[in-house]
Formats: structure tokens, C-alpha cells, sequence
């Protein structure tokens, strides 16, 4: 059982780089034009990091992979890749401003991330991080107050965008593999929540595989909404026959 928690994280890592590295190829065919693929592989991007950080901790202690993890894995990919959906979802000038808020209010918790002492002596080599961070980062830490809000902010993006677009597709009955593409992205953001709520009742072991489900729903997640969709038999056109032309009566005599 320790082995394999020591593997998982560097597999999810793995995967999630993966996935990162097709989207922000995708979003080089398209010049730029959607933006929603470039904060989708910054956000996955950042939870790759944080599982390779993640897999180094179970080894051995690394204040900078603890720092990459707390705030890539703990603090920030929620919220950019839920911002990547907003970018899908929303054709408003607003949107930007938005998304400048975000990266604003990164950079000033990566700081004050930065500026917070740790306490390394409580680290404990073969306990999952996530159970220890927090005798590590201090309780009453100003950075650990800011987490919820991006955390919410993220859930609230992504879920919530990821099952809103799968309804408009079932709704009008086309791109079923859209919608099941976005029911298990949304079901990949469940899982990673569901593990921050496990890791308050002490229950981080399952936290890397938490990580490890992530990777694999998104991962497919996004294979099927990204899927042209199939032109079915009766649906193709048929091709256009010219009319016959008319031939002119010649006249007698």
C-alpha cells in the first residue's frame, strides 16, 4: 500500500501533463483565438506540478515542493481551469476583467505564500502531505484564509459550467459525446473536492488517488467533448444533380 501511494502521484502527474500539453498544442492550431484551451492547460498544468510535488514529499521533505503543492494544488488550479470554462461559456467583454482579477490575486498569494515561515521540523517522511500540512503552515496563516475562495470560485466555474453546457447539448439532442464528456469533467471536479473534504477528517492517504481519478476523468472528459461529432447516414448531403436542360422545339418546315 505505501509503494503504490508513492507511485500514484508521479502516474497522475504524468497524465495531467499530458492533457496539458494537447491543450495548449490545440490552442496554438487555433492562433490564440480560445482562450478558455489556454487557462484549461495552465490550471491542469498546475495540478500536474502539484502531483509531482505530491510524490517528492512522500520521499523526502522540499520546502519548494511544498510550496508548489500548497499553492498550485491547494489554492490555485481550481480556480484557472474554472476560469477556462467561463472564457467558454461567456461571450462578454467582462470576462477579461475577470480573469485579470484572478491573476492578480495569484500573484499576491503566491507571495504572501512565499513569506510565510514553515515549520519543516513537523514534517514526518511517509505521511501523506496532506495530512501533515497542517501542523507545517501556520493555522492562523493569512494565505490559508484566502484558500476557500478560490477553491469555491473554482468549483462553482467548473462544475457548474461543465453541467450547464452538458444540459444545453442534451436539451437540444446533439453532441451526446459532449455531453458525456462534460458530465465527467464535472465528475472529475467532484472527486479532487471531495478529497479536500476527506483531508479535514484526516483521511489524506486517499488524497493521490483522489488526484490519480482526476487526471483519468478529465483526461477522457475532455477527449469526448472535444470529439467532432459523427455525421450520420441520413444526415449527409446529398450531392446536387444538374437539371436537365430543356431542349427547344425545332420548327417544322
Amino acid at each position: 500500500m505505501g509503494s503504490l501511494i508513492v507511485v500514484v502521484p508521479f502516474a497522475s502527474a504524468l497524465i495531467l501533463g499530458v492533457l496539458t500539453y494537447d491543450l495548449y498544442r490545440r490552442h496554438q492550431q487555433y492562433h490564440g483565438a480560445h482562450r478558455h484551451l489556454l487557462f484549461w492547460a495552465i490550471g491542469l498544468g498546475m495540478f500536474g506540478i502539484a502531483s509531482l510535488c505530491d510524490g517528492i514529499l512522500e520521499l523526502t521533505w522540499s520546502e519548494p515542493a511544498f510550496l508548489g503543492w500548497y499553492l498550485f494544488g491547494a489554492i490555485l488550479n481550481a480556480a484557472w481551469i474554472g476560469q477556462g470554462t467561463v472564457f467558454l461559456l461567456v461571450r462578454k467583454r467582462w470576462v477579461f476583467a475577470t480573469a485579470m482579477v484572478l491573476a492578480l490575486l495569484s500573484i499576491v498569494t503566491a507571495i504572501m505564500l512565499l513569506s510565510t515561515p514553515l515549520n519543516a521540523q513537523a514534517y514526518q517522511a511517509g505521511v501523506p502531505i496532506a495530512d501533515q500540512y497542517q501542523n507545517i503552515l501556520q493555522r492562523d496563516a493569512l494565505v490559508r484564509r484566502l484558500t476557500p475562495f478560490f477553491n469555491i470560485y473554482g468549483t462553482i466555474t467548473l462544475v457548474g459550467g461543465a453541467l450547464y453546457s452538458g444540459y444545453l447539448f442534451y436539451r437540444k439532442k446533439i453532441l451526446p459525446n459532449r455531453v458525456m464528456g462534460n458530465v465527467l469533467i464535472a465528475a472529475g471536479a467532484l472527486a479532487i473536492a471531495g478529497a479536500g473534504v476527506l483531508n479535514r477528517f484526516g483521511l489524506g492517504q486517499f488524497h493521490s488517488f483522489a488526484q490519480l481519478i482526476f487526471a483519468v476523468l478529465m483526461y477522457f472528459g475532455f477527449v469526448l467533448a472535444s470529439k467532432p461529432a459523427a455525421v450520420q447516414e441520413n444526415e449527409r448531403v446529398q450531392p446536387i444533380r444538374p437539371m436537365p436542360l430543356k431542349q427547344k422545339k425545332s420548327r417544322s418546315g
